[in-house]
């Protein structure tokens, strides 16, 4: 199993979060985003992954796209331990916390997204910067509230255990420190994050730990 990723992209950490949670060894490949005009557009990691982004996970011959599918994936062929809750209501909540995050976060603050209002629409990097705290923020108002009714809002996003969720959550937060966000607005958030961060999976498999990091 191989996955392609790049150290500071927060979709290609969730899945590095999955792996190390579940203990699936694994080889990594780096993707530089920006490196050669973007190795994402190189036409022989376009013909594996025609999506063109990060992550991607080589399993045998099957190639897998979008980190969420490739949680789910790792989720149906290495159950445990999970990262869904056994109940169909639990997984519904925990799917909805996750993607809350990978689809109305942050895909407003992806490179392409940015460099596209740096480029095309002419933006400085004050209003891009704006920009992406305004999203963050506004994806995090409910997420807070979320944490505070399916958790306990100091250790995961929902019940007593490591979820999708907690995956999402922990290199999104990253992101929000990485432009400036105040997070004093959202405590639960910043509380769940430091204990998650304290564990394993989460602290080895930060963008600074990995062998292409700058």
């Amino acid at each position: 199993m191989k996955l392609f990723s790049y150290y500071r992209s927060s979709a290609a950490w969730r899945v590095r979060i999955a792996l190390a949670y579940k203990g699936i060894p694994h080889g990594t490949v780096p993707v530089h985003l920006t490196r050669d005009g973007g190795q994402q557009h190189s036409e022989s990691y376009r013909e594996m992954n025609p999506q063109g982004l990060v992550p991607a996970l080589a399993d045998d011959d099957r190639v897998f796209s979008q980190s969420l599918a490739i949680i789910e994936y790792l989720e149906e062929t290495h159950p445990d331990p999970p990262l869904l809750p056994p109940d169909f209501a639990g997984r519904a909540v925990v799917r909805a916390m996750a993607l809350g995050i990978a689809c109305d976060i942050h895909p407003l603050q992806n490179l392409r997204v940015l460099n596209y209002l740096r480029g095309p629409l002419g933006q400085g990097d004050g209003p891009v910067a704006d920009w992406v705290r305004h999203w963050i923020g506004q994806g995090f108002r409910p997420l807070e509230e979320l944490a505070r009714r399916h958790g306990d809002g100091m250790h995961h996003l929902y019940g007593d255990g490591v979820t999708l969720a907690d995956c999402c959550l922990v290199p999104q937060m990253y992101n929000a420190r990485r432009n400036y966000l105040d997070l004093t607005p959202f405590p639960a958030l910043v509380a769940i994050d430091a204990h998650l961060t304290t564990l394993p999976a989460f602290s080895t498999t930060r963008p600074e730990a990995q062998a292409d990091a700058e």
